[in-house]
């Protein structure tokens, strides 16, 4: 059975009604629980965990605040999306709707440590996400399942559907516009071609969409530029199939065929990637098909990048644009959309990809995750030391919370000698 939390009229107490499912086609039900009570509990639930006032404050002012010698700014769009609040939401109203029942959720709500780790709080246990094992044998019809926001791949939804449970699906809408594209390629014969990281939720999960309706689609997901420049050469010119096999190696649908399924392509993309790449790899498929055809009847594309995703890449870009000495990254490490804006960053200026306010151990340290050693390490900079005036930028992913940019600004103000008390009274001004 699906839950529906976002569907109840004002006033309405929650209802039982049957629906299809697209899995099974057989007879289910829909209960609609977001009524005005449960959700006024759940929002300000919601405000006291992950809300600030300082933030707020600082976006009447421009996202730009100086306190003597010490000027912070914020990018014009970071932290959390409507996506991701509604996928918070609607984890949150699942335990205040089923105080009694075992509620699981199918890997991480979001990629953020903070925000996960309330939830377990709440005593709502996280499932196996890359592998179903016996776990999922064990779930029942009084237990709830949430899918996260990146969704879930369709094995996993037959397997809780048929397991009985109540499903809470808090799948982001722009995640769903994507599935609609590569089944629209599976249904026409093309194959899709994914712009991700072929091991990620998201990508996962549209992967098995591309499959089609029949399950007889394909999907080929690339990540890089080199990705797509071999395989670029392979349209134009053909090549070793075994060595192109390898090289994709549990990146392709099974039973993938280079030569049979590369005749017509159609690019897609996890929602996360960073734009500039993705309009990058869609013009040079674009032009391989060209080359090989003659025209590019046998290649299609769509814009599927969330548009949070965007707006922040975007606002920073633009942010860059000012002098700074420093640009603090703040989110969970292994989210996507906050590591394009680490990428961005760091080919400007000192750019530091942290959790949250403690990786900011001193004025001379900062523990930080390194992007391309995949480690989390301590570096040394002089960017906050010493009494000249310090420029520090401010940026965050679409998975986190203000309270961990409050707590970001707040300690780099402290650093620099000035207290917390000392800020909040300079934003009353």
């Amino acid at each position: 059975m699906v839950i529906d939390l976002t569907l109840l009229p004002h006033g309405t107490n929650p209802v039982w009604s049957p629906m299809a499912s697209p899995a099974s086609k057989k007879k289910k039900k829909r209960v609609n629980v977001r009524t005005p009570e449960v959700m006024e509990l759940v929002q300000n639930e919601v405000a006291v965990h992950y809300e600030s006032s300082i933030v707020e404050k600082f976006r009447a002012r421009d996202g730009v605040v100086t306190i003597g010698n010490t000027t912070v700014r914020l990018a014009k769009q970071f932290g959390f999306c409507y996506g991701v609040e509604r996928a918070i939401d609607l984890a949150y109203a699942s335990r205040r709707v089923f105080p009694d029942n075992r509620i699981f959720l199918i890997g991480e709500i979001i990629h953020n440590p903070e925000v996960n780790g309330q939830l377990e709080e709440m005593n709502i246990v996280s499932l196996p996400w890359q592998e179903m094992d016996e776990q999922y044998d064990d779930l029942g019809p009084d237990d709830v399942v949430i899918v996260p926001a990146f969704g879930a791949p369709i094995s996993f939804m037959e397997k809780v559907d048929s397991q009985g449970c109540k499903t809470v699906d808090t799948t982001c809408g722009d995640v769903m516009k994507v599935w609609r594209r590569v089944r629209g390629y599976a249904k026409n014969g093309i194959t899709s071609i994914i712009h991700g990281k072929a091991g990620h939720e998201e990508t996962r999960a549209t992967a098995s969409r591309a499959m089609g309706e029949d399950g007889k689609g394909h999907y080929l997901v690339v990540l890089t530029l080199d990705d797509v420049d071999f395989l670029c050469d392979y349209l134009r010119n053909g090549g070793d199939r075994d060595e192109f096999l390898k090289r994709f190696e549990g990146s392709t649908s099974e039973g993938f065929d280079p030569e049979r399924d590369l005749i017509k392509v159609g690019v897609a993309n996890q929602t996360t990637m960073l734009k500039s790449e993705t309009e990058e790899i869609q013009n040079r498929v674009k032009v391989a098909v060209q080359d090989r055809d003659g025209d590019d009847e046998n290649f299609q594309v769509f814009d599927t990048i969330c548009g949070a995703t965007q707006e922040r890449q975007d606002a920073l870009f633009e942010m860059l644009k000012e002098s700074m000495d420093m640009l603090l990254v703040v989110g969970g490490y292994n989210s996507s959309n906050t590591t394009h804006l680490v990428e961005i960053g760091e080919q400007e200026l000192p750019t530091f990809f942290i959790r949250g306010s403690r990786c900011i151990t001193s004025l001379e340290e900062i523990v930080h995750f390194d992007l391309h050693d995949r480690t989390e390490r301590s570096s040394y900079t002089d960017a906050l030391s010493g009494k000249e005036t310090v420029h520090i930028g401010i940026t965050a992913g679409a998975s986190c919370p203000n309270n961990l940019i409050e707590n970001t600004i707040l300690k780099v103000f402290e650093l620099r000698g000035i207290s917390g008390e000392e800020v909040r009274s300079a934003l009353e001004v």
